[in-house]
């Protein structure tokens, strides 16, 4: 019998499930509306938007923008940039090119962007370092930068728990597995500004925020579909297959517990959203 906890429910690859996925999640629409406020809207601009996913919020801005501007972006997901190709022919939207590539290499010439933007894109790369030194190549002086990220505390409910539990199993190398997985996808403001000042932009402004996502108990946490389709799969990845059946199944008891005690179960998404200048 298949585990509960299994993560072959979802696969990003099908095009059946990626056909019915919102492009504007619940997850990306605060981060993307954040950073859509914070662009120097300008005409007869170059912008390039980093890690598209389903089209938010590059569809978006790319009809703020007008025609008098031309919009790319660049994902490695396949299936990702069929989606938003389709969206841009039934939209008759014309300003906008996408790429199937990485950040890292970036297929631009020299001095080509007036404005890049990155809705909780640059934390999913596998060279930030490198990302930013194309970001710095491939943008003109006055170029505007916008990025968002979530931070390190993100749904701090869970893991405290998750890291409680393996505490108490002494299994002390996967805690330092769940540290290193939230070191991986999250990093300080402190480290991403300097990234951003390393690169030749002049940070103008730091804004940090926070949302929650709210559910009944951790049972129906674990059963949303978001959660399995972006988080569960890397949770489980920390453990020994053996493992995974125990430390879930206490996971889960303790948060329905405390959700309970405390009209159901809270998890944090701090992030920040930041605007720079290059130099």
């Amino acid at each position: 019998m298949m585990s509960k906890y299994s993560t072959d429910r979802y696969n990003l690859n099908d095009r059946k499930l990626v056909s019915i996925l919102d492009d504007l999640t619940l997850w990306s629409a605060p981060f993307g509306l954040m950073l859509l406020d914070k662009v120097d809207y300008r005409k007869n601009i170059n912008v390039l938007d980093i890690g598209s996913g389903l089209g938010f919020p590059l569809v978006e801005l790319s009809q703020r923008l007008g025609n008098t501007c031309r919009v790319y972006g660049i994902d490695p997901w396949n299936e990702g940039i069929e989606r938003i190709n389709q969206k841009l022919d039934v939209w008759n939207i014309t300003n906008v090119e996408m790429v199937e590539g990485f950040a890292e290499e970036l297929p631009f010439d020299d001095d080509f962007f007036d404005l890049i933007i990155s809705n909780n894109g640059i934390n999913n790369v596998r060279d930030d370092k490198k990302v930013f030194s194309e970001i710095n190549r491939v943008s003109k002086k006055n170029a505007q930068l916008i990025i968002t990220v979530n931070l390190p505390e993100t749904m701090h409910e869970f893991y405290s728990v998750y890291k409680e539990i393996l505490q108490d199993l002494g299994k002390e190398e996967e805690i330092e597995k769940v540290k290193e997985h939230i070191t991986l996808k999250r990093k300080p403001i402190e480290y991403t500004e300097q990234l951003i000042e390393e690169a030749g932009f002049k940070v103008r402004e730091v804004i940090k925020e926070e949302f929650s996502f709210k559910y009944a108990d951790c049972t129906s946490m674990f059963n949303h579909y978001s959660i399995r389709l972006m988080f569960f799969d890397s949770w489980v990845k920390i453990l020994n297959k053996n493992d995974i059946d125990l430390v879930f199944s206490e996971i889960e008891k303790r948060l329905n517990d405390s959700a309970s005690k405390s009209n159901g179960l809270k998890l944090s998404i701090p992030y920040v959203c930041i605007d720079a200048v290059k130099q």
